[in-house]
């Protein structure tokens, strides 16, 4: 995988979403990498706890990446909602507790990828919020 890290650390799996250079925003490959990693978690008895974090010191996940959804058309538009709600659900209906350990900007897509998960623990830095509804855009 590319775009997120996994690691077993024994019974405790952690996730981090590796784009840093863009603050961890989400685009259609880590949709598919979110989608395949919590499909292979729910077939195993490890981990038994799962952190998602961001990697860098900057984000979570600082929202959806806009540069890739710029071009799309309206029906690439709903496709690639509709994978992103997937990729979310998958976090959100995991057997497990998933805890959001929140270290920067969890914005947009990133907050609702931190909502999907069990328990939330948020650093001093982070902040969080969904400023899409600034331009008129439901979450």
């Amino acid at each position: 995988m590319e775009t997120i890290l996994f690691e077993l650390e024994g019974p405790i799996g952690i996730l981090k979403f590796n784009r840093p250079e863009v603050l961890n925003a989400l685009n259609r490959q880590v949709f598919l990498e979110l989608i395949s990693v919590s499909s292979q978690i729910e077939k195993e008895v490890m981990p038994k706890v799962l952190i998602l974090t961001g990697s860098g010191d900057r984000a979570f996940v600082a929202g959806t990446d806009i540069v890739d959804m710029e071009n799309l058309s309206s029906v690439e538009a709903r496709a690639f909602a509709l994978l992103a709600r997937q990729a979310i659900d998958k976090i959100y209906e995991l057997d497990r507790p998933v805890i959001a350990a929140i270290n920067g900007f969890a914005l947009g897509g990133g907050c609702e990828v931190a909502m999907a998960c069990d328990i939330r623990i948020a650093s001093e830095k982070a902040k969080i919020g969904q400023p899409e509804t600034n331009l008129a855009i439901i979450p």
